[in-house]
């Protein structure tokens, strides 16, 4: 039998391409004129030539010009560092919304700290043994008699070694902090999925907060609610959430095109094609994203111990400034243990839901 051909492309092939290659039109001059080794070519020649320049017009190890002429009271000028400059009129707008703002910083202080002595004292209430039992039953729900065994012998090593109460102070902290990122994350992860212009906004914002060294966000925290779990709190969310909202934004995107229009061609609207076709498909997606948040809100309890956050890592800081390797040790296999089995369960939920999407 004779096979009919088409000249005709394949639309999913013709628009696959469409959407990875780039034509010769589409790309930049210099790139479609010059060969890549005339390119490299240019590139060294400038870089050269500016040496010279510099080299014969300045001297080699010339300083960074960070320097700005500025007026004093008497009419003479003198040089002021730039960053200086900067510096200060970051501690002038921080004292002008200390002096201005106060009570509603106050307010803030009071409601994560009544939230998290609330978080403390209902898990203290707990005895051990339902919890031990629970967090045994939960992993073998969701994975495998192996995980629950390790669960409970992580447990019972935390309890043993007497840090059951700094352990759960550590808990309260990051069950509060990963709820709050959460309530951050999906809202703006859902917005970023529906707008690239929002994106692209949030992208290098989410950089510097993923880059900044996590210290730097313990300064405005103790200059606008003093020591205690407030900065501590406000420093682990800024540092864990990028993860949940980079990938629930990554989830929802990856939800196939095929699937979107067939829900709506039942007449979903855009409410229920989000919560009922969108959300739970990018679950998996998203669950990877609070399993990375839960993780570096687990990184930042030592860190969080500085500005008088208790629990594990107050712990690890104290045998630190004590010079005490076995406490040291005791406390830091203590957070390691509690961050291995939130790990495991948070990828067994979502293994799970994958399998159920699957079967689907």
């Amino acid at each position: 039998m004779a096979t009919i051909t088409s000249d005709q492309p394949d639309p999913q092939t013709s628009s696959s391409q469409t959407d990875t290659e780039i034509t010769p039109q589409q790309q930049p001059i210099y790139r479609r004129s010059l060969p890549v080794i005339y390119r490299w070519a240019i590139a060294l020649a400038t870089t050269l030539v500016v040496l010279l320049i510099c080299v014969i017009v300045w001297e080699p190890n010339m300083d960074f010009p960070s320097e700005v002429s500025q007026q004093q009271d008497d009419g003479s000028t003198k040089q002021v560092e730039i960053g200086r400059l900067i510096a200060s009129e970051i501690k002038t707008a921080t004292t002008w919304l200390v002096r201005n703002w106060g009570g509603m910083f106050d307010g803030i202080d009071y409601l994560i700290t009544y939230a998290m002595v609330w978080i403390e004292d209902g898990l203290r209430w707990i005895p051990w043994p339902a919890t031990f039992v629970a967090v045994g039953a939960l992993s073998l729900i969701l994975g495998t008699w192996r995980l629950s065994l390790f669960s409970l012998v992580s447990l019972v090593f935390i309890g043993v070694m007497n840090r059951w109460d700094s352990a759960v102070e550590t808990i309260a902290i990051i069950l509060f902090s990963v709820s709050v990122s959460i309530l951050i994350a999906l809202p703006l992860g859902i917005i970023g999925a529906k707008s690239n212009r929002f994106d692209a906004f949030m992208r290098p914002v989410l950089d510097g907060m993923q880059t900044m060294p996590s210290y730097v966000y313990l300064v405005p925290g103790i200059l606008f609610f003093g020591l205690g779990y407030t900065p501590a709190v406000i420093a682990t969310v800024i540092y864990a959430v990028p993860p949940a909202i980079r990938l629930t934004n990554l989830g929802i995107r990856q939800v196939s095109a095929e699937t979107v229009e067939a829900a709506r061609s039942f007449g979903t609207s855009p409410a229920q094609l989000l919560t009922k076709v969108q959300m739970p498909m990018a679950m998996p997606t998203i669950m990877a994203g609070i399993n990375q948040t839960t993780m570096l809100a687990l990184s930042m309890v030592v860190i969080a111990s500085l500005v008088g956050a208790s629990g594990l890592g107050e712990d690890v800081f104290r045998a630190l400034q004590q010079q005490d390797p076995g406490n040291s040790v005791i406390a830091g296999m203590s957070i390691v243990l509690i961050a291995i089995v939130i790990d495991r369960l948070t990828q067994a939920a979502a293994r799970r839901r994958q399998e159920i999407l699957s079967d689907n």
